[in-house]
């Protein structure tokens, strides 16, 4: 099995919520913060106690590695702690760390984030630089079952700058960066029917959701925008193959749903919240 087939199979058993430990410092409440630790390390435990909250109703969570960068070296342990403590639930874990480099240096980013201290199941790439910025990655994905998610259609109000811009051919920047991950990824189709290279699509653009999962049949999507960033479940159902196919991305909904829920333990909260969020989007998946 590959991982984009581990992830299939969680999705299948816990629902397609993906959740991101995007954790900041700010984000934890008074009483999950140690003064006697770190940053890093109340970081750490914020994030083993929702880990441990979680795993049973979420597909996979997804590491930003930008928030653990940003505290040094004692982020950087926090990072590597945080992946390994996920892989540890047997669930898997995506490294959004958006890498967009080419050759030796590609190798590089390749072998820090699939082998080492920085190990995940999958990680986030940026595609720009063309597709020679995706193929150092792709023997881990053939030799070890590693898999990529590429940006392609994102969430951000910024898209429209570059990802919508018309071709020649009447396609969309983000159509061309389909196709052809798309047609790379038939050499490397799983079990599920699903290849190890992934797309990232935004839930928040919503008018031609149901063109992009038909042309991506092949295609698991992460999907980030859901809940803080205005992405609703109905629109989020529709980049779904009947509830599958797919993962959603919720970070701040999740990590800060304590502060929704006044009295309830900041654990118990976001497990509330996953479960919440998984009932929203499967409701709207059995309308279709």
């Amino acid at each position: 099995m590959t991982n984009m087939d581990k992830l299939y199979a969680s999705v299948a058993a816990n629902g397609p919520v993906c959740v991101g430990l995007d954790t900041e410092l700010s984000y934890l409440p008074e009483s999950a913060v140690d003064s006697t630790k770190t940053a890093g390390e109340n970081v750490v435990a914020y994030n083993r106690a929702l880990i441990d909250a979680t795993k049973s109703a979420a597909g996979c969570y997804k590491v930003q590695i930008a928030y653990y960068e940003s505290l040094g070296l004692d982020g950087m342990r926090a990072y590597a702690e945080t992946l390994r403590m996920v892989r540890e639930t047997g669930l898997p874990v995506i490294a959004d760390i958006k890498r967009g480099d080419i050759a030796k240096t590609a190798e590089m980013y390749a072998k820090a984030h699939f082998t080492g201290d920085f190990e995940a199941d999958l990680i986030t790439l940026a595609p720009y630089m063309g597709l020679d910025s995706i193929s150092p990655y792709l023997p881990y994905c053939k030799d070890q079952g590693k898999g990529v998610f590429v940006l392609c259609r994102t969430s951000n109000p910024g898209a429209k700058d570059f990802e919508y811009q018309k071709l020649a051919d009447g396609r969309h920047v983000y159509d061309l960066v389909g196709d052809s991950i798309s047609a790379l990824g038939q050499d490397y189709m799983g079990e599920t029917g699903y290849t190890s290279l992934g797309l990232v699509i935004g839930g928040t653009h919503t008018e031609e959701a149901s063109a992009i999962r038909a042309a991506y049949k092949n295609t698991f999507f992460l999907i980030p925008g859901y809940g803080a960033q205005g992405g609703k479940a109905a629109d989020i159902a529709r980049y779904l193959n009947k509830g599958n196919g797919g993962v959603v991305n919720s970070s701040r909904g999740i990590l800060l749903a304590w502060k929704k829920q006044p009295g309830v333990d900041y654990a118990e909260a976001a497990y509330n919240e996953c479960v919440r969020m998984r009932e929203d989007i499967q409701s709207e998946c059995d309308k279709l």
